[in-house]
């Protein structure tokens, strides 16, 4: 979810689901813990898109918090992420009214992450659990109504990337293909040994030399949206 290379730290959100990640959540503070990474091939902007819409639902929203993190600290374009988020259970983080004002948002979509609009990261949520202040529909809907208020030539600078349950990664590519933007999706799937050996976890993918299948573990697990879904 977060890396500081000055302190040399990183922060993992994970939800105590089955007997592994209760173990590891028990664990106290200062016990070490064996990790292997990093592993595969992560997202990729293009500075000459420096408009990156960040498009998460549910766990997909770590990694986007690390991505619009990084895109803050970078230096080679005049990055300006945008994070939309989607939920239906209650956000894992502290939300409060968005002192960033978007241009194009839908009436009331107002609700922000504390600390992401503390670094000047504009974002807003989605759910359709009535959270106050969010969006009501699923965040895909919300990209798209921001999207569509774009002119041709702000859309040129557009790329998205999205995280989260296969249905939203389909449906944010729909979306970039309606603006005829380019769109990165990390793709999910059951890893076994996660570092290309058993092949467990290949993915059909459409390459300048046909259908291949690739190893969403190291080949991926970010992908060109358009050579995954049809």
């Amino acid at each position: 979810m977060r890396a500081n290379a000055a302190r040399g730290t990183i922060d993992v959100l994970c939800k105590a689901t089955g007997p592994g990640l209760s173990a590891l959540v028990q664990k106290p503070i200062g016990e070490l813990v064996s990790m292997t990474g990093p592993i595969g091939e992560g997202f990729k902007p293009h500075p000459h898109r420096p408009r990156t819409v960040l498009i998460a639902g549910g766990y997909g929203v770590p990694p986007m918090i690390f991505l619009a993190e990084q895109l803050k600290q970078r230096t080679d374009a005049n990055w300006k992420p945008l994070v939309f988020m989607g939920s239906e259970l209650p956000f894992p983080f502290s939300t409060r009214p968005s002192t960033i004002m978007v241009e194009g948002m839908p009436d009331g979509t107002i609700a922000a992450l504390n600390f992401l609009d503390e670094q000047g990261i504009p974002s807003r949520l989605s759910s359709r659990s009535d959270f106050p202040g969010c969006h009501d529909g699923v965040i895909t809907e919300l990209a798209q109504a921001w999207l569509s208020t774009l002119d041709k030539t702000t859309l040129n600078e557009v790329e998205l990337f999205a995280c989260g349950p296969k249905p939203l990664l389909r449906s944010a590519t729909e979306v970039a293909k309606q603006f005829s933007v380019p769109c990165q999706v990390s793709m999910e799937e059951t890893m076994a040994c996660a570092v290309g050996a058993c092949e467990g976890c290949n993915l059909s993918v459409k390459t300048p030399r046909g259908l291949e299948m690739q190893r969403v573990c190291v080949d991926g697990p970010v992908f060109d949206a358009y050579s995954v879904f049809d």
